[in-house]
């Protein structure tokens, strides 16, 4: 296979990824309260102990991903065993074998809770192969553009074909099909899926491991950004909603114009950005994505009607696509340094951590949005809402996020690692405890 031909393998498998994420959490919850008709508070319970769970299965499994040694790599094994039981696991949460409403609150925790167990271990090794397939810039690049391309595919099928298909051949059939899909590009992408061979010292303990990572200044420093703008993009997917209805005055089929015009903007720029990436490095591109992105958010404060919301979307897309292409270059970056220093490749660890901590960026988004709503006087349930709601909806989509923009953008400007220069080379490795006695 040639070198674009690994890529876009490689990359397809991203379409998995977002698909069955995006499936699950948009319509996971709609389906068991309200057509199954599973007590809303049980359900909530059910998705709090999904987040907990899914967020400390990330750096536990990256740790032990990263210990594994054998004849096939670190990765690879686990994505092969896994794929197939993930797209059953997955399929089998629309297919309730139980009756009732406590039997079925069961059933939903468990089939989310294997689901988890297996979504992490499949989907952390598939981005941890990034860093170590791509070593350059333009090669990451190139690769992370393919990889977001397919990650928006992904996502406007997962949240777009869905009604359509439960609509047409019903939920228990759609999660199949899904199932199905998922299965066929994550075989496709293990296609393109290579590991170098290399002779690295094992591993350390778990703590020390997490030790080290969080004393990792250029980690740190990038975490904290990626938390910050993935924070602006939940606000951003949750408070559209709001925003059609009561600043818009449209129907709820608006969302569908706005978002899309979000993610069909966002396809093509993706490759833009991978271009501006290898000329002015990521360190600058990243800055220059939060400045177009923030710019794009100010309409949000003024507009009135449909055509100009789509349009500000429009804009809203090119500094997303910026954000996705850039934010995995970086990391593959900080895990470059940390080899230097530490003579380990730790991508399961990092990519763990990151996962941790910028899954945490959805319940602040909620809290966020409940604050803001209710400061504002909203009245739930209610047919007509006071004027200061829509202020409030404004400042949610276009105020609060330009104030985690400009931390977000404070964070970077202070992210240590500039194109070709890598402070940490110039200094001795951190001592690290040896391998394990034989």
């Amino acid at each position: 296979m040639t070198g674009r031909g690994r890529m876009l393998a490689y990359g397809s498998g991203n379409l998995s990824v977002n698909l069955l994420a995006q499936a699950f959490a948009t319509f996971a919850t709609f389906y068991y309260v309200d057509h199954l008709g599973v007590d809303p508070a049980l359900i909530g319970v059910a998705m709090v102990i999904h987040g907990i769970v899914n967020a400390l299965l990330n750096p536990l499994v990256g740790h032990v991903s990263d210990r594994t040694r054998t004849r096939w790599g670190r990765r690879v094994p686990y994505i092969a065993i896994g794929m197939a039981p993930l797209a059953a696991a997955f399929t089998m949460i629309w297919i309730p074998l139980v009756d009732g409403g406590t039997a079925r609150f069961w059933y939903f925790l468990i089939a989310v809770l294997v689901y988890d167990v297996l979504f992490v271990v499949v989907v952390l090794n598939y981005v941890a192969l990034f860093p170590e397939m791509f070593t350059t810039i333009a090669e990451r690049a190139a690769a992370a553009s393919w990889r977001q391309m397919f990650a928006i595919v992904g996502m406007i099928v997962g949240v777009a074909a869905a009604p359509v298909l439960y609509g047409l051949i019903g939920w228990p059939a759609m999660g199949v099909f899904f199932g199905v899909v998922a299965l066929a590009f994550f075989a496709l992408s293990l296609r393109g899926s290579v590991e170098r061979v290399r002779a690295e010292r094992e591993s350390f303990g778990f703590l020390t491991a997490v030790r080290y990572t969080l004393a990792n200044r250029a980690f740190v420093t990038y975490v904290l950004g990626s938390f910050l703008l993935q924070l602006t993009f939940a606000l951003l997917q949750a408070g559209i909603p709001f925003f059609t209805k009561y600043a818009l005055g449209e129907p709820d089929s608006a969302n569908t114009v706005i978002l899309g015009a979000v993610f069909v903007t966002a396809i093509p720029l993706v490759y833009v950005w991978s271009r501006v990436t290898t000329r002015i490095g990521p360190r600058r591109a990243v800055l220059a994505a939060i400045i177009v992105y923030g710019a794009a958010l100010v309409p949000f404060l003024f507009v009135g009607g449909l055509a100009l919301a789509a349009v500000a979307g429009a804009a809203v897309g090119v500094g997303i696509a910026g954000m996705l292409v850039l934010l995995e270059i970086l990391l593959a970056e900080v895990i470059d340094d940390d080899e230097r220093r530490t003579g380990a490749r730790r991508e399961g660890m990092y990519f763990g951590m990151n996962g941790f901590i910028v899954r945490w960026a959805v319940s602040l988004q909620a809290v966020i949005i409940s604050v803001v709503l209710s400061r504002s006087g909203y009245q739930a349930g209610a047919a007509v809402q006071p004027d200061s709601v829509v202020t409030g909806v404004r400042l949610m989509l276009g105020g609060v996020p330009l104030i985690v923009l400009a931390v977000a953008f404070g964070c970077f400007l202070l992210y240590p690692l500039r194109a070709g220069v890598h402070p940490a080379a110039e200094s001795a490795p951190v001592p690290l405890p040896g391998p394990p006695a034989s």
